[in-house]
């Protein structure tokens, strides 16, 4: 006897909508094969699935309909205006309904970010595909439902209709990086990297702006969602999250070359080799150099990485790749999404974003403690001593050593904080101009340059007052 069919259950009414005219009707895709990805923007499993989907709306155009079901975790993921914003930073092209009381996940059952729902094209659900990695089994799960049905479908899918943001210099700028003569930007939303001086003037664009894996001179090469910056000697060195690579730009020529990484994604723990160029990154989000050794922070794999510039060998320096937050030695401890990095005095300061915490590696001893931070679903906005402070998903640190200060983005609170690095206190920095999910930050001297991503802005903070403004990117014309 077979098992009775589950009727998949219509969106319910009230729910905000985005990239289309109006709400979408599960009952007007019949004939057509429809994905539910249940996904929240900061998760970065999420967003591997999002070019899974892309590839399956490419190939099957309107014999498919796929409709993201915005399931958040963080409070600031609620709110729909920063919604809209990650729908146009992460290039989402379908419908896109905001469920912020999980009225829909608890309906079809999910347990965790990101799944898909399988629905077929009389309306029934076939089943749940839960986590990333999963295009083949989609792929072929797809093409076998299609072939059973001779219904084309609707003459037309549910279209994005999307909101584009509006018109700047910058686009979702990622992580900065200031020396005494120079401001280095990733244009993250643009896919590129600018040199410019410290009042905005662009001196050089590195990357055409297409999204792609292509070295070369500095206008032909390509990046791809470039984010963390670290400058070695003539070279600087950038996070390409999206390419899942590590590129690195020769200052005197312009040209641009990979240093590591295959352009694929790796898989759990990653997959090492010993050529730098053949091995397989997870999403490497930002870098920090100390004593002949970039460090990696693999966003995808929740580890931490290290490429020897000596002796151009690349391999895991922390982290099981299990995702937590679990102390101790380097190879035993767990991050979750580690996302930005900093050194000073001798430790490694991680911004582990998915556990809202501080971490710190001894580099002497080859150990790990949390200075900030309790478990994934421990976060808000609360100043304090150590442990008892609170952070909401931050993205950067920036270390100070002449102040005894870590600069933080508390990204989720649309904030900056400081930290004692003697008392491990947390306090929020007043700055007098407003930030939108600040993603990366850089202290020189008596300034500090901070990436305001979702307003496209890079501010200049002058530390001694706490006055705030946006620094004027200007390109000069050719």
């Amino acid at each position: 006897m077979s098992e009775p069919r589950i009727r998949a259950p219509e969106f319910p009414l009230g729910l905000e909508w985005f990239n289309t005219d109006g709400p979408v009707k599960l009952s007007g895709q019949r004939g057509r094969v429809v994905l539910l990805d249940f996904w929240t923007y900061s998760c970065i499993n999420c967003q591997h699935v999002l070019a899974d989907l892309r590839y399956l709306e490419d190939k099957y155009r309107d014999r498919i309909a796929v409709i993201g079901i915005h399931s958040p975790k963080f409070p600031n993921e609620q709110v729909a205006s920063q919604v809209r914003k990650a729908i146009n930073r992460h290039h989402v092209r379908h419908p896109v309904v905001n469920d912020p009381k999980l009225i829909l996940w608890r309906q079809y059952g999910i347990k965790a970010w990101p799944s898909i729902v399988v629905i077929d094209a009389d309306g029934y659900v076939l089943g749940v595909l839960r986590g990333e990695g999963r295009r083949r089994q989609l792929d072929a799960l797809v093409a076998d439902r299609l072939a059973r049905t001779d219904d084309a479908g609707p003459a037309q899918a549910p279209g994005a209709r999307p909101r584009p943001e509006p018109p700047s210099t910058l686009s979702f700028p990622g992580k900065v990086l200031a020396t005494p003569n120079r401001l280095f930007v990733s244009d993250s939303g643009r896919n590129r990297v600018l040199e410019c001086n410290h009042h905005g003037r662009v001196l050089r664009v590195y990357g055409s702006g297409a999204a792609g894996l292509v070295d070369g001179a500095q206008e032909y090469a390509s990046f791809n969602n470039p984010q963390g910056l670290a400058l070695v000697d003539e070279f600087l060195f950038v996070a390409d999250t999206g390419n899942h690579a590590v590129r690195r730009i020769r200052l005197r020529s312009g040209d641009v070359e990979t240093a590591a990484g295959t352009g694929e994604q790796g898989r759990g723990a990653g997959t090492l080799s010993d050529d730098p160029l053949k091995g397989h990154l997870n999403s490497p989000w930002d870098l920090a150099y100390d004593n002949g050794v970039l460090y990696i922070a693999m966003a995808g794999s929740h580890q931490i990485w290290q490429l020897s510039l000596s002796q151009n060998t690349l391999a895991v320096y922390a982290g099981s790749g299990r995702e937590g937050i679990v102390d101790g030695r380097v190879g035993q401890a767990e991050f979750a999404q580690p996302s930005g990095l900093a050194v000073g005095d001798g430790r490694m300061y991680v911004a582990d974003s998915e556990t809202s915490a501080v971490r710190a590696v001894r580099l002497d001893f080859g150990t790990v403690s949390t200075l900030v931070g309790a478990g994934l679903f421990e976060f808000g906005d609360a100043d304090g001593a150590g442990k008892l402070a609170r952070l909401q998903h931050p993205l950067g640190v920036a270390a100070d050593t002449v102040r005894g200060r870590l600069w933080i983005t508390d990204t989720f609170n649309n904030k900056i904080k400081t930290m004692h690095m003697k008392s491990n206190s947390i306090s929020t920095y007043n700055i007098d101009h407003p930030l939108n999910e600040p993603g990366g930050l850089s202290v020189l001297g008596e300034a500090l340059f901070v990436a305001s991503t979702n307003a496209h802005e890079v501010l200049r903070v002058d530390l001694r007052t706490g006055a705030g403004a946006p620094i004027e990117i200007v390109i000069p014309d050719v």
